[in-house]
């Protein structure tokens, strides 16, 4: 399956999960971290995306204060 299949169903099923389990759990960046994944993989392709993708998702901690990033 295609990569991006895959984030597609993490933002359909498994995200609302983790926000009706726990409410107040989310990306405190916009765009979403998965939505930021899907789009530099489709700007920069497999590689770079996801090296960029997984800069990001270390970024997305309680530590950081979030905020817009663009691709």
């Amino acid at each position: 399956m295609n990569l991006k299949i895959y984030l597609k169903i993490y933002k359909k099923v498994i995200s609302p999960l983790i926000h009706y389990f726990s409410p107040n759990a989310g990306c405190r960046f916009y765009p979403t971290c998965s939505e930021y994944s899907y789009q530099v993989i489709k700007k920069y392709g497999l590689v770079k995306g996801l090296i960029k993708s997984f800069k990001r998702i270390i970024k997305c901690n309680p530590f950081n204060k979030g905020g817009y990033n663009s691709c």
